[in-house]
C-alpha cells in the first residue's frame, strides 16, 4: 500500500457521475467521483451513504416522512443519507466528491427512476 493523493485520482478520469475506488476501508469502499448537473432519484434499501464534498457543491434532494427537503453541502461539508431515504444529487457546477458505501453498492441504488444516459450505474471502477 501506498499514500493515494486525491488530486492525482480525480485528474485521472473525466467522467461526471462515474466513481473511481481509490481504496477500502474494512468492508466498504472509498469512491471519488466528479459530478455535475442532476444525478437520479434513488433508494439504498440496507445502507447509508455518506458524502463529502472535496470541491464545489453539492445538492441532495430528500423525499422524507415530512416532506421533500433539499440540503446543500460546500466544500470540505460532509452529510449522510439515512438507509431507505429517497433521494437525488445535484450539483450545480463542477463538484468532486467522496462517498463511503459496502463493496458492491451500486451507485443508483436498490430501486431508482430511469437512468439518464450521463449518469454510470456502476458499483465503481477501479482507479487507473
Amino acid at each position: 500500500m501506498e499514500p493515494i493523493s486525491l488530486s492525482d485520482a480525480l485528474a485521472s478520469f473525466t467522467e461526471r457521475w462515474s466513481p473511481r475506488i481509490v481504496t477500502a476501508v474494512n468492508d466498504y469502499d472509498v469512491r471519488v467521483a466528479k459530478v455535475e448537473g442532476e444525478h437520479v432519484w434513488h433508494v439504498h434499501d440496507h445502507t447509508d451513504e455518506f458524502f463529502l464534498v472535496l470541491d464545489g457543491e453539492l445538492h441532495i434532494a430528500l423525499r422524507e416522512p415530512d416532506g421533500e427537503r433539499t440540503v446543500v453541502l460546500p466544500k470540505g461539508s460532509v452529510f449522510t443519507v439515512p438507509r431507505g431515504t429517497e433521494h437525488k444529487p445535484y450539483a450545480p457546477g463542477p463538484t468532486a466528491i467522496m462517498v463511503f458505501e459496502p463493496t458492491g453498492t451500486l451507485s443508483v441504488g436498490d430501486r431508482h427512476d430511469e437512468v439518464p444516459a450521463h449518469v454510470d450505474a456502476t458499483t465503481g471502477h477501479v482507479l487507473a
